[in-house]
């Protein structure tokens, strides 16, 4: 797909070696190997270079004919990696180092360094606002001008980086995150009864990892009283360390016939069709993939007003804001747009809208092209 107005990167041999913590099966992981067939459309020269584990998008991306490299990190304390990514950077000379998260940001700057090669074409990325690592903001205050550029994937993540990190403005690159909405928005409802849910109960719908960020307790809790005043049925799709500790608290709340764990699943598309209320009560995000994936579905949405979050949802206008963990908000919110259809419609469409006109993923490679041709057309 080509939007109005697209970027035309005016050169085509413009070689860049992006550097990755793994490329086991995950968001970011994903993101890259996206990015990458995206880059070469346009024209760019890319390879891959993992710090540990190359892992399932390696093997996706060499049946791409892309050139992939491990380091065979054991893990984020192994400082051997540097040495490694060092004589990559020495024998591949690219155009560009391009790094993803905060482990490989580290040794992108120390091995450029240490190969020689100029910081000033070193470009690195965070995609999250980060509150549970603070310590990652020192490194990066003390490390930023090791690279030119700092991506923040959306305007929380930059200001964040700003304001706690001190990096300046003049260091940080917005590049909005971005998905292609389309097959969400033409997906067929998945049929209920193959999830053991009454044809006629409404669903409440929550995507992503199971992890303490997000805020998974406080929903589980606000179900108690919708599940007394409603229908609805819960069903929370992904997985992660904590389902151990969701199933224990789901059973202490008696709340087992009415919240169903699905595990990873592979028809999130059809899950959303089929969803009344989409609802994600994160503590923090850097821009969520899964609000983007519901925003498209056109699935009326509840989340939390916190960084990340907050970008992609205008209260009252795409969706419901409610502070980060408050029970009764949340289960207000949901308990609203359950009873409220009209205004779950309204604001469905206009969030379908939203995603289409302003997070295009087609414009998120764009605004990439636009950052290589500026690193590239410096001095």
């Amino acid at each position: 797909m080509v939007l109005p107005g697209a970027y035309v990167v005016s050169r085509t041999d413009i070689s860049i070696l992006y550097v990755i913590t793994d490329l086991n099966l995950g968001g970011v992981p994903l993101h890259l190997h996206r990015l990458v067939d995206a880059m070469r459309v346009r024209g760019f020269l890319p390879c891959v270079v993992s710090l540990g584990e190359l892992g399932a998008v390696a093997r996706m991306l060499r049946d791409d004919g892309v050139e992939v490299h491990g380091c065979n990190g054991q893990g984020g304390w192994d400082f051997r990696v540097i040495g490694r990514l060092a004589r990559i950077i020495n024998e591949k000379r690219p155009d560009i180092v391009h790094a993803l998260l905060f482990h490989a940001n580290m040794a992108a700057r120390r091995a450029a360094r240490k190969a020689g090669f100029p910081k000033d074409r070193v470009v690195c990325e965070i995609q999250t606002v980060e509150v549970e690592r603070r310590w990652h903001l020192l490194v990066d205050r003390l490390t930023h001008r090791g690279c030119r550029f700092t991506i923040g994937n959306s305007p929380s993540v930059i200001e964040h980086l700003h304001t706690r990190a001190r990096i300046p403005y003049d260091r940080l690159r917005l590049v909005r995150g971005g998905i292609d909405p389309a097959p969400l928005r033409n997906a067929i409802p998945i049929d209920r009864s193959a999830l053991n849910i009454p044809t006629d109960a409404a669903i409440v719908l929550w995507v992503g990892r199971l992890d303490p960020v997000k805020g998974l307790h406080t929903l589980i809790h606000s179900f108690r009283s919708i599940a007394a005043d409603t229908d609805a049925h819960m069903l929370l799709a992904g997985d992660g360390p904590m389902r151990a500790r969701l199933v224990i608290a789901i059973k202490r709340l008696e709340l087992t016939e009415r919240i169903h764990l699905l595990g990873s699943r592979d028809d999130i598309p059809a899950l959303l069709k089929a969803a009344d209320v989409f609802a994600f009560p994160s503590r923090t995000e850097g821009l969520p993939n899964a609000l983007l994936e519901a925003m498209a579905a056109g699935c009326p949405i509840v989340t939390t007003d916190v960084p990340g979050c907050r970008d992609l949802i205008e209260h009252e206008r795409t969706g419901l804001l409610v502070p980060y963990g408050d029970t009764d908000a949340l289960a207000g919110a949901i308990g609203r747009l359950l009873g409220e259809r009209n205004l779950a419609r309204r604001l469905g469409h206009e969030a379908c809208k939203e995603v289409t006109s302003k997070w295009h993923i087609e414009q998120t490679f764009d605004a990439y092209a636009s950052v290589y041709e500026a690193v590239t057309a410096e001095r």
